[in-house]
């Protein structure tokens, strides 16, 4: 496959990493919400705990003939509501592209019905989702497109399945795809108000009504200052793992890229503050022909804030009109 990488140029006055990153925090951007029928759907997951996740179904005006329909996967804290997930489905709309928006497992309006909660390695429930859609939707093939954790999801999701499976491409937009590095670097001093600022919604959302969980982990939830902790103390107990490193192992996506065998877009930034870049350096990507880098020296995390909009949809779009 050939796809054209346009050159990433920062936006003023969005320079930097952190600026990058930090700019729709700032600037509180409301999505473009084009004409469109936007359908709830409700999800079931397989795994026997009755847990349900909830979506939302845009459907263009017009839908494009032979069009996949693409699938969203947020990142962490975020929902089918997050600004990256409504642009996205903005700018792809018009395309013809049928969009379903998805919240993962405790996310957004999922919590009250679900007993357990998302995290990175959850591929199953992207493969539950797509098979609990209508014949109808999936008759064309599935584009998984993740941001931040949702793009670790997908990457593994593509890694298992190899040639044949439920979907027929993937996207990752800034995955953190070595989950233990990620957590580390998270705890970094200079990252510390990042931290701060995503383990307050996760933590919130993690002990809302609906989740399922013991007085100790309840306990260990509001304890935890740091990713690392919370994976050590939280996470790998909760998900029957012996420890934090095990879980990590399990469920980063870079063990799984090698496996990929339908067309992959992984897009990351060098200076990206959130995801560190070196794991990406240490990936043959050369061996995998069937995944497309798209590695910027800047554009933060899920930014890509460039001169003519949010560089990492143009290039979404020019990748799906190649499939």
């Amino acid at each position: 496959m050939t796809l054209v990488l346009p050159p990433f140029r920062s936006r003023f006055p969005w320079w930097g990493g952190r600026l990058q990153t930090v700019r729709n925090a700032l600037v509180k951007p409301v999505a473009a919400r084009p004409a469109a029928a936007a359908n709830p759907l409700r999800l079931p997951v397989g795994d026997g705990t009755g847990d349900i996740l909830h979506a939302t179904l845009d459907l263009p005006a017009t839908i494009r003939a032979e069009a996949p329909l693409v699938l969203l996967a947020h990142g962490l804290s975020g929902s089918a509501d997050s600004y990256y997930m409504l642009e996205t489905a903005a700018r792809l709309l018009p395309l013809g592209f049928r969009v379903l928006r998805l919240n993962l497992r405790g996310a957004g309006p999922s919590r009250p019905d679900c007993r357990r909660h998302y995290h990175a390695g959850r591929s199953g429930d992207l493969r539950d989702a797509i098979a609990g859609l209508p014949a109808g939707l999936t008759a064309r093939g599935v584009v998984a497109i993740g941001f931040s954790l949702g793009g670790n999801t997908v990457l593994k999701l593509a890694g298992e399945q190899g040639a044949a499976g439920p979907v027929r491409a993937v996207a990752a937009v800034c995955a953190p795809i070595d989950l233990g590095r990620t957590s580390r670097s998270l705890n970094r001093r200079a990252n510390r108000l990042f931290q701060a600022h995503l383990m307050k919604g996760f933590k919130a959302e993690y002990v809302a009504p609906g989740a399922e969980l013991s007085d100790a982990l309840r306990a260990a939830v509001a304890a935890a200052r740091s990713f690392v902790e919370f994976d050590a103390n939280v996470t790998a107990p909760r998900n029957g793992v012996a420890d934090a490193e095990t879980f990590y192992r399990q469920n980063s996506a870079r063990y799984f890229v090698p496996g990929i065998r339908v067309p992959a877009l992984v897009i990351a930034a060098g200076d990206d503050p959130i995801v560190p870049f070196a794991p990406y350096r240490e990936v043959d990507w050369a061996a995998v022909p069937a995944v497309i880098p798209a590695f910027t020296p800047g554009g933060g995390h899920v930014g890509h804030h460039g001169r003519d909009g949010i560089w990492y949809i143009d290039l979404i779009e020019r990748f799906l009109a190649t499939l």
